[in-house]
């Protein structure tokens, strides 16, 4: 069974950076796709930005392309979202899912994960 551990959030003053890390345990995860979203309160889930197994292929919401990068490292079983140019509307519960499957593609809709960690407080003051 796969286990995800998210750290990195924490509060940030409008325009500064974070960066989140997951890290994965329990299975291989070099194969799958991982993704990272978010849920401000009174919000549903939404999705931020996903890779592909092999980290060749990224997906992004629109709302943070330019300013969000995510990447992985294999040998570490951990993915990374490195956040710049932060804004008060960033601020959510982020959340890191890994995708089970014989694709290796990442997808942007949260049923389409099989495993979440706990998530971590992202909060931005403006």
């Amino acid at each position: 069974q796969v286990q995800l551990v998210e750290s990195g959030g924490g509060l940030v003053q409008a325009g500064g950076s974070l960066r989140l890390s997951c890290a994965a345990s329990g299975r291989t995860f070099v194969s799958y796709a991982m993704g990272w979203f978010r849920q401000a309160p009174g919000k549903e889930r939404e999705f931020v930005a996903g890779i592909s197994g092999s980290g060749s292929s990224t997906l992004y919401a629109d709302s943070v392309k330019g300013r969000f990068t995510i990447s992985r490292d294999t040998a570490k079983n951990t993915v990374y979202l490195q956040m710049n140019s932060l804004r008060p509307e960033d601020t959510a519960v982020y959340y890191c899912a890994i995708r089970i499957a014989t694709s290796t593609s990442p997808r942007t809709r949260s049923y389409e994960y099989d495993v979440w960690g706990q998530g971590t407080q992202v909060t931005v003051s403006s």
